[in-house]
């Protein structure tokens, strides 16, 4: 696929264009919080010739900052023919400061074609939830826009407050964050809409065990998955049938994807979706060493064990926070948590588990009775109640800002 194709592709799916004439070759960054606005726009920059950054509306002076420089850098003329992968995509994970991912038309068409090809289905309709930024709410777009299927963006709070669009006959997709999933289960009229859907994927954050026993309960068609930005989303899913037999793993690799754990136990990504390296720097190197540590069975479904770059090291022992978070969701006396590790003179790093204000109030000797299945090692030293949690558009915490609050407590 040429880039000129995809435009065309996608200016049949958007109103009308809301950029002037675009000079060729100049960058161009596309920042709308309406999605209507965002697709014309979007639209509009493919069919020029230069980059196309996105952009968050919620991002501060120091995100911003960082998109300057590097539309700054984008002015001057390549060092080298390399320069091809046109679009840039936000990524900040958990770590903090903001990098772009580089695709194009090829990663975004390869990753379209493993999900059409995962799920076999020929023409893809989606309800569109996540922000269009973002390489969730993107990919939900791209799908219908390269199978000539229908995309649907939709509000949130409208969502939640009863107005749902209708679902015509065909293979409609939504994808959720488990926060989002966790209210709408709240609503039996939700919960009879959301079974409507061929598939819902769910990610972008961890998936608690109660989240999920209530999803299965309701009979959804959920399917638990794996992707990132640097691969143009999923690149490891369920069947909706798989987890309805019990299944709890990140599903198994999409057709346009090699999944292997490396000797250091990070999951290692192949396949043409990878991304071409983070602006301004491009590569041909196809293969993503992630941050993740997983395992894979011998049927081929992957595990995902934590972030190895969140990892806490306490007295000299590791502790995943994912596998805190979870024992302590499972005491039922949390809405939400994380765990994080803070200097600590004794122990190098102590555990400590944040939550929000509003909650009950906690008795700290009362959940550590209730964590026996936790090693003592690996049980949260303190417990911190946050007023302001920092979040991005798909409700992931930044760990590192979070950090950061809570030692300006203790400071």
């Amino acid at each position: 696929m040429e880039r000129a194709e995809l435009a065309q592709l996608l200016q049949a799916t958007a109103e009308r264009h809301l950029l002037d004439e675009i000079p060729a070759g100049a960058p161009v960054v596309v920042c709308e919080r309406d999605p209507v606005r965002f697709m014309s726009a979007f639209a509009a920059a493919v069919a020029g010739t230069g980059p196309v950054f996105l952009a968050d509306p919620n991002w501060g002076a120091a995100e911003r900052a960082v998109l300057d420089e590097l539309v700054r850098s984008a002015l001057r003329p390549p060092s080298s023919a390399l320069r091809q992968a046109w679009l840039a995509v936000p990524t900040g994970g958990s770590s903090g400061r903001i990098r772009f991912a580089r695709h194009d038309q090829d990663t975004i068409a390869a990753a379209v074609g493993g999900f059409t090809g995962h799920f076999g289905v020929g023409r893809v309709h989606a309800v569109g939830l996540l922000p269009l930024h973002h390489v969730s709410g993107l990919m939900a777009w791209m799908r219908c826009a390269l199978t000539g299927g229908e995309y649907r963006p939709w509000s949130w709070d409208d969502l939640v407050s009863g107005q749902r669009p209708a679902l015509e006959p065909g293979d409609w997709f939504l994808s959720l964050v488990p926060t989002q999933l966790q209210r709408l289960l709240g609503s039996p009229s939700a919960v009879d809409w959301l079974r409507r859907f061929r598939v819902i994927s769910v990610g972008g954050g961890p998936v608690w065990p109660e989240l999920v026993a209530a999803a299965a309960q309701a009979r959804l068609p959920v399917s638990l998955g794996y992707g990132l930005t640097e691969t143009m989303a999923m690149v490891a899913a369920q069947l909706p049938e798989e987890f309805a037999g019990g299944d709890r793993s990140a599903g198994r690799a999409m057709p346009h994807a090699r999944l292997v754990i490396n000797a250091e136990g990070a999951v290692t990504i192949t396949g043409d979706s990878v991304f071409r390296g983070y602006w301004p720097e491009e590569t041909q190197n196809r293969v993503l060493v992630t941050s993740d540590a997983g395992s894979i069975d011998s049927s081929g479904r992957v595990q995902l064990l934590g972030r190895r770059d969140a990892v806490i090291i306490t007295g000299g022992k590791k502790v995943q926070p994912e596998e805190v978070e979870t024992a302590l969701r499972a005491t039922g006396l949390f809405t939400d948590v994380v765990v994080i590790g803070v200097p600590d003179p004794e122990w190098g790093e102590a555990v400590v588990a944040c939550y929000p204000s509003g909650a009950a109030p906690l008795d700290p000797a009362e959940i550590s009775g209730l964590l026996s299945t936790l090693a003592p090692f690996k049980r949260p030293k303190r417990y911190v109640v946050l007023p302001d949690w920092p979040r991005n558009a798909q409700g992931k915490v930044n760990r590192a800002a979070l950090r950061v609050a809570v030692l300006s407590r203790w400071t």
